[in-house]
């Protein structure tokens, strides 16, 4: 079977987006259970608002 692109898996197989924050240092990121990440904050509160971003426009897009 080949291998198949991101955009290629069919809706059922298709990753939830369940976003979390990670701390690296002094920095925290946002991160979701699709593959996306948000840029590195020193703020969490920065990283929790990318992270509510990333879901609406994911709810925007239909996903």
């Amino acid at each position: 079977m080949p291998d198949r692109a991101p955009h290629d898996v069919p809706p059922a197989a298709a990753p939830r987006h369940r976003t979390s924050t990670t701390e690296r240092g002094s920095f925290c990121l946002a991160r979701c259970d699709c593959g996306w990440r948000g840029p590195a904050r020193r703020a969490r509160s920065q990283a929790r608002t990318d992270a509510e971003r990333h879901l609406a426009d994911v709810a925007a897009a239909g996903g």
